[in-house]
């Protein structure tokens, strides 16, 4: 298949070695770049845990903090992969979304322990934390980078759409989805020669209002069962 990712960097280059290696080729389209938010070393005196929704999140702890026996709370494997990478020691898998990672912090932590620290991007929801502290635990919410956003398809994707050129693209996430949305529709562009691949039916509900030739939903919310789509 021709697929068009869209995901930032570095994660983006990943996946596309991945597909790659599974005999697809990939127009790589990156809509978004991280920005990693400058600041002092972040105070984890009274942390027991730390909770990252995005690989992103993990390399903008990974910035702001040489500590690395914090325990870590991943949302999903590619997260938590990326926890390992940077050298944390503790690192547990929810192996979902941020609700099933608020249910596994539920079982995993312990209220009087201390402080459950988000390490957030810009627009990441207070959810998880809101979540969190309904069943009795301290929370906090430190925003370590933001995502910059692109207004337009770059001219190579948007003229590969236009010819018929791709089969399908992958949206990792609502974000995402919404994002290739708005510049698909400033450009005027058709997608329904494409198959839409979503990572969540909250990600393919991003995408109402676009024509495709299919919609596929993974059946659970992390990048292998995406890939099992394909």
């Amino acid at each position: 298949m021709r697929i068009l990712v869209t995901r930032p960097l570095p994660d983006g280059e990943a996946i596309a070695r991945r597909l790659a290696a599974m005999g697809h080729q990939v127009l790589l389209t990156p809509l978004s770049t991280v920005k990693f938010l400058e600041g002092p070393p972040l105070n984890l005196a009274s942390v027991q845990a730390v909770l990252v929704t995005s690989a992103n999140g993990v390399r903008a702890l990974a910035r702001r903090t040489s500590e690395r026996g914090i325990a870590i709370y991943a949302v999903g494997p590619q997260t938590a992969e990326a926890a390992h990478q940077e050298g944390f020691l503790h690192v547990r898998n929810a192996d979902g979304d941020a609700g099933a990672l608020a249910e596994a912090v539920s079982s995993w932590a312990n209220p009087g322990a201390g402080t459950l620290l988000h390490a957030a991007g810009e627009d990441s929801g207070h959810a998880l934390c809101e979540a969190l502290a309904a069943s009795g635990f301290t929370t906090s919410r430190e925003i370590l980078y933001r995502m910059e956003k692109a207004v337009q398809l770059p001219a190579e994707a948007a003229q590969a759409i236009r010819k018929g050129e791709l089969d399908a693209a992958l949206f990792f996430s609502p974000k995402s989805a919404a994002l290739f949305a708005g510049c698909a529709a400033r450009d005027g562009l058709s997608t329904s020669g494409l198959a839409a691949i979503c990572i969540s039916a909250n990600t393919a509900a991003s995408l109402k209002g676009m024509a495709f030739s299919e919609v596929r939903i993974a059946a659970a919310p992390n990048q292998d069962a995406l890939l099992a789509c394909l």
